[in-house]
């Protein structure tokens, strides 16, 4: 490998920006692509179902035989509130391979006792969000129901491009909150990237099935996102 394009590698990993490393297996020249410049053709389409899988694989292209070397960063769940349907989602992403975190300023709720092997942060978003940025592999689900604690991070969210905003409240409860975010300007199209109400609709009823229908939209957002939201340059 080139040192340039090693270079380029790892500081893609380091900033959470996927990245692929492709192999001609005849010649041994090899180039980088990043999500948003995958090119047309057999090649863009192998290199957009590695990024939308995070597999690497063997592929043949126009008699050429290449390696797709594809690096993903993890995908990882901010959950805004410790409460019921946290706990039910925090065991769930861990088995289906997601790092969580969970942030609640509500001291009351967000104990040890009840998140035991989490990573609970008893902070205001927008100070544990300052220590650990969202990104555009990251999703973020707000279920307080407070504003004051969910419209910050929810409004960070579609700034920074998470691959998944999803929000707890009835239709009235998010018609309120949208008109709240509109007035910090943000537009229609932004605003209807946000998952309201939150989930699948498989009729859940209970927190640990409102924890199933969201981490499978959360899982649905990640292998169907648009490519171009993507923080490759």
């Amino acid at each position: 490998m080139r040192l340039d394009h090693l270079k380029t590698l790892n500081a893609a990993r380091a900033e959470r920006r996927a990245i692929a490393f492709v192999s001609d297996l005849a010649d041994g020249t090899d180039r980088l692509f990043t999500e948003r410049d995958a090119p047309e053709g057999a090649l863009g389409e192998a290199l957009r179902a590695a990024f939308l899988s995070g597999k690497s694989a063997a592929i043949e292209v126009e008699g050429r035989s290449l390696f797709v070397n594809v690096h993903v960063p993890p995908p990882r769940i901010v959950v805004i509130g410790a409460v019921h349907i946290s706990q039910s989602l925090a065991v769930m992403a861990k088995l289906a391979g997601f790092d969580l975190t969970i942030i609640d300023p509500r001291t009351a709720f967000a104990t040890p006792e009840r998140f035991a092997d989490v990573d609970l942060i008893a902070d205001w978003p927008s100070d544990a969000l300052a220590e650990k940025p969202l990104d555009a592999f990251t999703a973020l689900v707000a279920v307080t129901h407070d504003p004051k604690i969910d419209d910050m991070p929810l409004a960070q969210a579609l700034k920074t491009g998470c691959f998944y905003v999803g929000a707890l409240g009835s239709r009235k409860t998010h018609a309120k909150r949208l008109d709240r975010l509109g007035d910090e300007g943000f537009s229609q199209t932004e605003l209807a990237r946000i998952a309201a109400p939150i989930g699948l609709d498989i009729g859940a009823a209970t927190p640990a099935e409102i924890a199933v229908a969201i981490l499978a939209q959360i899982i649905q957002a990640l292998r169907r996102r648009s490519l171009d939201r993507g923080t490759a340059t």
